[in-house]
């Protein structure tokens, strides 16, 4: 069948408009995608960007995307889907704007790029985002994090033929496997969570008693937010006092805690209480990652001490004269 030449222009000109920064072999079509990786086994490599404007996204696409050692190493394992937030909106049909805003919206993106990886089904098992080192690199890390789908699907197996609290514990460990934001893992592991709690009653496996805290820090760190656009940093002091003097929190959770605590002292300029603070916050958990950058806020904080130290003897020298 012949293709009229104006018909054939419009096509052309209607790719050109929905052209693709990650070149040839990237899709926008979501639907699409997920039915490929489907018929082909494979898995989703989801990138979140903006191509016209965002400098990491921009850097990860020319270092990398763009590359043919990254595209060789991935054909054989991923569907790439692009979904480009532009300013020039001119670029995208508005059903691939709908779509994008969609998506951006059931997997809670904030930041770009992100890249997530997902089974064919659309439910993620990691995410990344820029790593430096080029296309080679990055395949090696995309194999990474291949092998948290291979674990959580080895855990979801093992459960499927478990009873009680081992069908609970194979349960946990696919969840833990992925590494995933607790906001994601509700988004898209709810149904997994009501089987833990199901199989697991007496909560042998302190899967609930995480979740649970999760939610209770998520509050606090909520209502110290609300202090913080306040401004308000004697009410913000008062709320992680109040906080520490509970108990509610342990390890990690009430180091960080502690640490706000020497974050808010020192935008008040209590420099001496917010070292204080620091150190104390560091006892609480030393071995954590969190208490190994500790050193590095103190650093901070010391030098705020001594650029307003500085200006106030500045100041009392102008007077003076």
């Amino acid at each position: 069948m012949k293709i009229k030449p104006i018909l054939l222009a419009a096509a052309c000109a209607a790719t050109l408009g929905q052209a693709l920064a990650g070149g040839e072999g990237w899709t926008h079509d979501f639907a699409a995608a997920k039915k490929q990786a489907a018929e082909e086994d494979k898995s989703l490599l989801i990138d979140f960007t903006g191509s016209d404007w965002c400098g990491w996204c921009i850097k990860l696409n020319e270092e990398v995307f763009q590359h043919d050692p990254f595209k060789e190493g991935v054909k054989d394992k991923f569907v790439l889907v692009e979904l480009d937030f532009l300013r020039d909106k001119s670029k995208l049909s508005e059903e691939t704007q709908k779509q994008n805003e969609e998506l951006q919206s059931e997997y809670g993106i904030k930041g770009f790029p992100t890249i997530l990886l997902t089974d064919a089904e659309g439910k993620p098992f990691a995410r990344t985002g820029y790593q430096q080192g080029g296309p080679e690199k990055y395949v090696k890390h995309l194999d990474e994090l291949l092998e948290a789908r291979k674990t959580r699907d080895e855990a979801f197996a093992k459960a499927e033929k478990s009873e009680g609290v081992d069908k609970a514990k194979a349960l946990v460990e696919a969840l833990n496997a992925m590494g995933l934001e607790d906001e994601m893992v509700a988004s898209f592991y709810g149904d997994t969570i009501e089987t833990i709690k199901a199989a697991d009653p007496e909560d042998e496996t302190g899967f609930v008693k995480q979740i649970e805290m999760k939610q209770k820090f998520g509050k606090f760190e909520s209502e110290l937010n609300n202090f913080a656009r306040a401004r308000d940093h004697e009410k913000a002091l008062a709320h992680v006092d109040e906080t520490l003097a509970s108990g509610e929190f342990e390890g990690e959770q009430k180091q960080q805690v502690a640490l706000y605590k020497g974050m808010i002292l020192a935008q008040q300029q209590e420099f001496d209480a917010a070292l204080k603070a620091m150190d104390e916050a560091k006892e609480i958990a030393p071995d954590s990652e969190l208490a190994g950058r500790i050193e590095d806020f103190k650093g901070r904080i010391s030098q705020m001490q001594a650029q307003v130290e500085a200006s106030k003897a500045d100041e009392k020298g102008d007077s003076d004269e």
